[in-house]
């Protein structure tokens, strides 16, 4: 799908993959319901199909809602600069605001950052709800951030992610699925409005629990670019967790100004 096929880059209306409830579905959507198991039969083709749909989607260039292990999020090829232009505009973002990316393996980090930690480090928090920050590769599109020499990178605990991200074979640029300074979201219904602007919402249900702040502060995003040292850039949903790995295992010194 192209880019300026329609409204924000979607020419072929959102399809929604679970239908939402009470929420009607859009007109036109395609009613898929993600399975909660990967591995179940007969419910397994369910999950091929809402992979691969969301591949074509990404591969074509354009914007799909996911969930994630923290919140839903936007995901679009990093190496698209049309699709990355498109995630700015439809949630009214700052362009001068970084956008993290995520990957399916570890090793994919590699090729994508020059890591400065062990690699013991990067198997201990991913994947996991942690943004880890270090400096680029020339890999990455120079697009993608361009304001920055850093990137944060994204391995989330979440079947389908690790699945999708493994599949599309290459950095999904990634952010939480709201208009910029709104809520994130914990489930498809809290970002409706969104939904005539992408090609694909996927559901996989809610996202922890909606009344309890805690499960709206994202991932605990943390600067790795300085060898021996730590920086909590966003405390996040797994601070605590994070810190005593990286100070007591691994014995990294919080950075000055760091809000560890």
């Amino acid at each position: 799908m192209g880019l300026s096929d329609g409204p924000a880059g979607s020419g072929r209306g959102c399809r929604l993959l679970r239908p939402p409830a009470p929420a009607p579905a859009l007109p036109g959507a395609r009613l898929l319901r993600l399975p909660e198991s990967e591995a179940a039969s007969p419910e397994r083709s369910g999950w091929t199909e809402a992979l691969r749909a969301a591949v074509a989607e990404l591969r074509a260039g354009a914007v799909v809602a996911v969930p994630t292990d923290t919140l839903y999020g936007l995901a679009c090829s990093a190496s698209c600069s049309a699709a990355l232009s498109c995630v700015y505009r439809l949630k009214g973002r700052s362009e001068a605001k970084p956008l993290a990316v995520c990957l399916g393996r570890v090793a994919d980090v590699y090729r994508y950052c020059q890591v400065k930690v062990p690699r013991e480090l990067l198997e201990d928090l991913f994947p996991g709800p942690v943004t880890l920050v270090m400096e680029r590769s020339e890999e990455l599109n120079k697009d993608l951030n361009p304001f920055t020499p850093l990137v944060g990178i994204r391995i989330p605990d979440h079947a389908f992610m690790l699945d999708l991200a493994q599949m599309f074979e290459g950095p999904l640029a990634l952010t939480s699925a709201n208009l910029s300074s709104q809520a994130s979201s914990l489930s498809v219904e809290e970002f409706q409005d969104l939904w005539p602007h992408l090609s694909l919402v996927i559901d996989g249900g809610p996202i922890g629990d909606s009344q309890s702040p805690e499960c709206r502060l994202g991932s605990t995003v943390v600067d790795l670019s300085v060898p021996g040292k730590f920086g909590i850039i966003r405390p996040g949903c797994a601070l605590e967790n994070t810190t005593a790995i990286l100070q007591q295992k691994y014995g990294l010194l919080p950075s000055q100004g760091s809000c560890s």
